[in-house]
């Protein structure tokens, strides 16, 4: 048994954000030499998160004008009254309980085992943030 574990380092640019890591995620899991096993991808950010989805531009925007019209930056939370980070963030937070931190996928035959219009995406739900890290880790056999 194998384990590679890796980090992915990204800047942001919006308040909220998809971005497409699915190539670098795959140009990584090619180069942890896994042929059979398991891809983990953690968001360690509490205002970030990493999803599984369809790569389609139209659709991308349909994501994230639903975001911001679901929970909304500029709602009554008390969470804004006395931010830790002095970030007005709650809506952030409250959008990351209904997204996933960490996403699972198989390696079969050293490649992702992702549906044909599937691919990885890191949500940004408070940007813009210089550096934000999605960590992967590689289990399993070459």
């Amino acid at each position: 048994m194998q384990m590679v574990l890796d980090e992915l380092t990204l800047a942001t640019h919006h308040p909220i954000e998809i971005i497409d890591v699915g190539q670098q995620v795959r140009e990584r899991c090619n180069r942890a030499g896994i042929r059979s096993g398991l891809a983990t991808l953690i968001s360690r950010h509490t205002t970030a998160r990493v999803n599984l989805n369809e790569r389609e531009p139209q659709l991308q925007q349909d994501m994230l004008t639903f975001l911001k019209r679901f929970i909304p930056r500029d709602g009554d939370y008390q969470h804004n009254i006395a931010p830790v980070d002095d970030r007005d963030n709650a809506h952030a937070h409250l959008l990351g309980l209904f997204m996933n931190a960490s996403e699972s996928i198989p390696i079969v035959d050293g490649e992702l085992l992702l549906g044909e219009w599937q691919s990885v995406f890191f949500v940004e739900l408070d940007g813009p943030r210089p550096s934000r890290t999605l960590t992967l880790q590689f289990l399993g056999q070459d």
